[in-house]
């Protein structure tokens, strides 16, 4: 087998991983509005961050083929704690856990309250040793904005893996996607904890999910799960 179709097996051995991953019960298990709320560590730990009414909610449901699962809504702010789920085989005994993260920049919430959600997320990210990766979550048509810098910023201070993904990809034009694949990769150039690689998703569609399930995969198998 050559280099090429090697790497093709290897892409489709992963996403059948993902497939078989995911596939299995995922139940929400714990909601920490507090850093002292937070479960006991039991699992590997993936967080998915992004800013207010990016679609974290949304894509969590679509990973794990739920329609209710994570709650979604078009107000900005609604996910206001860290929502833990645990994703096969029980909730007793999960391989891995999900977790959503409350939205950043705009919320329709108070600034005491924001601040608040803000100190318990940098908390769990800076003491979380079960946190195998961070997937922030960019809206595609729009990329990096200044509160998405801030919270890289604070991914790289903390030492934490992330890993960008492009959601909304739907409505954007292949040309679009395209460029701003090119223009994320070029801001995570010097970073030191981005993972170097951007998956491009639709929640709606149902795009690049597979390669989502495959990432995670292939992170769970290199650190033993």
């Amino acid at each position: 087998m050559d280099e090429q179709s090697a790497g093709a097996q290897e892409l489709k051995d992963l996403r059948d991983s993902g497939k078989k991953l995911f596939v299995g019960a995922c139940d929400f298990l714990w909601a920490a509005t507090d850093l002292a709320q937070l479960p006991p560590i039991a699992a590997p730990e993936i967080a998915f961050a992004g800013r207010s009414n990016v679609g974290k909610s949304s894509l969590i449901n679509a990973l794990t083929n739920r329609k209710t699962l994570a709650r979604t809504s078009n107000t900005p702010g609604r996910t206001q704690a860290l929502n833990f789920f645990a994703l096969g085989p029980s909730a007793d005994a999960p391989r891995l856990r999900l977790v959503d993260m409350p939205g950043y920049g705009y919320a329709a919430a108070s600034k005491d309250k924001i601040a608040a959600w803000t100190k318990v997320m940098q908390g769990y990210l800076r003491g979380r040793t079960s946190l195998l990766r961070v997937f922030v979550l960019i809206d595609g048509r729009h990329g990096l904005k200044p509160q998405d810098i801030e919270m890289l910023d604070l991914l790289d201070r903390a030492a934490v893996s992330y890993q960008i993904v492009l959601t909304k990809a739907d409505v954007m034009k292949k040309s679009e996607v395209t460029a701003r694949i090119d223009e994320t990769l070029a801001a995570l150039a010097r970073r030191p904890a981005a993972f170097p690689e951007v998956v491009v998703t639709s929640s709606h569609k149902g795009d690049g999910l597979d390669d989502l399930r495959g990432a995670v995969a292939k992170l769970l198998k290199e650190h033993g799960g």
